[in-house]
């Protein structure tokens, strides 16, 4: 029997209180701890405000971590590094730039040359289902279209774990759940760790291999679950035990929600 793969991401009591110029401190999370396996798929759900994009962004380095750790690699996260790419809700892409510059743009600031970067590029483009499209510009793109970009961005820069920050939440429908199909497809055709946000618990199910349910403000982690499903099946959402599953999870989080909203109103 194989030993259990040392973590890659190690959180480590990471507490984080949100000080504005104005109006009193928040505490947005708080003792948090988790363990991410190497190319893992984790979900981070739980209810708005409760620290999702919070813990995202100190695992990114965008935050400072102020009381606890987090480690990636044994190392500890003192900024952001091109060993995690991050992926936004509202697409981040430069609106002056085609689909082309926008890819080329993290390979042009990490030096790489000219040829090497223009075929990366397009290896990148094609895998997104974008070729065609290379010259267009974001405001020439549909929201899909859009967020098939940056995600070609950030895995053209090769990095070994992706945080995405609810990037279908802005999607309609149909298209949400395209684009959920074509992460999936890109995972396994390019496997990377993926720390995926979101408080749609039917996209969590269908996506991670592992869901981290997190509290009401502030936030902990209420309960990890394992997920284990066929999702080359086409009939998945309709499987009794996929069903199930989403039941059981929207229970835990429906609870925080509605204490969440208890506490909003004092």
């Amino acid at each position: 029997m194989q030993a259990p793969a040392a973590a890659q991401i190690v959180v480590d009591q990471i507490t984080h209180m949100y000080r504005p110029a104005h109006g009193q401190p928040v505490l947005a999370i708080d003792d948090v701890s988790l363990e991410v396996r190497p190319r893992e798929f984790l979900a981070l759900l739980g209810p708005s405000g409760c620290g999702k994009s919070t813990l995202l962004y100190l695992m990114g380095g965008f935050l400072p971590v102020e009381t606890g750790r987090i480690l990636i690699d044994g190392k500890p996260v003192t900024g952001p590094g091109p060993d995690r790419g991050v992926v936004f809700q509202h697409f981040a892409l430069f609106p002056w730039k085609t689909v082309r510059g926008n890819v080329l743009y993290g390979l042009e600031r990490a030096g790489i040359p000219k040829e090497e970067r223009l075929k990366r590029a397009q290896a990148y483009i094609d895998m997104v289902g974008l070729q065609g499209f290379e010259n267009s510009y974001p405001s020439q793109l549909s929201g899909g279209m859009r967020q098939r970009t940056a995600i070609a961005r950030t895995l053209a820069i090769d990095p070994n774990i992706l945080l995405m920050d609810e990037p279908f939440g802005a999607l309609d429908a149909q298209t949400r759940s395209l684009m959920q199909s074509e992460l999936l497809a890109i995972w396994r055709r390019s496997p990377k760790t993926v720390i995926f946000v979101t408080h749609d618990v039917q996209e969590a199910v269908y996506l991670a291999e592992r869901i981290a349910v997190m509290s009401a403000r502030p936030g902990r982690i209420k309960s990890i679950i394992e997920t284990n499903f066929d999702r080359s099946d086409p009939n998945l959402f309709k499987q009794p035990a996929f069903i199930e599953k989403v039941d059981e999870i929207w229970g835990l989080v429906r609870n925080e929600a509605m204490l969440a909203q208890r506490l909003a109103a004092g």
